[in-house]
């Protein structure tokens, strides 16, 4: 289905969107994406303060959008935001589950324990949660929807020294397959993205050398921009991609082609 830009500037009109861990990089970038398409967006972070300077300059940029705190480690809290976005907006159309974290770097043999255990509740336990509250409320409107959960390159491959992120990522993969297996019949797309190493604050901690390296994995020549992530968001979101689901799309410089 093909779109004027001023069609695709107006595409979310009247819907509402959930971002995860839209404080910062790919979430805010796509959060604005969002907006600017005419969408409602809830800015959900467990950087609460983050998560509302955010929305205030979303909404200094003319976009419609709120703040909530968010904790995807807990049911409670995952409940809670999809309420807030209810209650705030009146519904909920689309979801971006994007909230992760990084986890150290050590070899499977050698890795602590409670480190795995954190990871894999943030970057697995977490979509899952988000996905098992937000599917009952879209599924009870009934005018469908979209759900893009944000995995990885590590989706597909390994990375030595991250096994936990590694088998999160994964794990999201999977997730997203089962769940489109179940709601495509109700007219509820779920895909995933796999981006590549992204320009993002979980990066800017990395000292030169080590940055330099990973640009050096990915053919491109460089690292990917939040904005690159967010438009392939954006689309899987859309009706322009009416018939795609149950994907896995990445975004990487050919990381994954060599």
């Amino acid at each position: 289905m093909s779109t004027t830009p001023a069609a695709e500037a107006a595409e979310f009109t009247g819907k509402t969107a959930l971002v995860t861990g839209a404080a910062s990089g790919i979430g805010l970038a796509t959060a604005r994406r969002l907006g600017s398409a005419g969408a409602n967006v809830v800015i959900a972070d467990y950087n609460e303060q983050g998560a509302k300077e955010a929305a205030e300059t979303l909404a200094s940029e003319g976009i419609k959008a709120a703040a909530v705190a968010l904790d995807v480690t807990e049911p409670a809290s995952v409940e809670a935001a999809v309420q807030f976005t209810v209650d705030t907006f009146g519904g909920l159309d689309l979801a971006v589950n994007n909230a992760g974290i990084g986890g150290p770097s050590t070899p499977t043999g050698a890795y602590d324990i409670d480190a795995y255990d954190r990871v894999i509740a943030t970057n697995l336990n977490g979509v899952f949660y988000s996905l098992r509250y937000e599917l009952p409320v879209i599924e009870a409107a009934g005018r469908g929807g979209a759900i893009v959960n944000v995995a990885s390159i590590l989706g597909s491959v390994g990375f030595a020294g991250s096994p936990a992120y590694v088998a999160a990522k994964h794990g999201v993969v999977g997730l997203t397959k089962t769940a489109a297996a179940e709601y495509s019949a109700k007219g509820i797309r779920v895909n995933a993205v796999g981006p590549g190493f992204i320009e993002t604050p979980l990066l800017k901690e990395m000292d030169q050398a080590a940055h330099d390296g990973l640009v050096a994995l990915h053919p491109a020549g460089r690292l990917g921009r939040s904005e690159e992530v967010a438009e392939l968001i954006v689309f899987l979101l859309s009706d322009r991609a009416s018939f795609v689901a149950g994907s896995y799309h990445l975004v990487d410089g050919a990381y994954t082609a060599v």
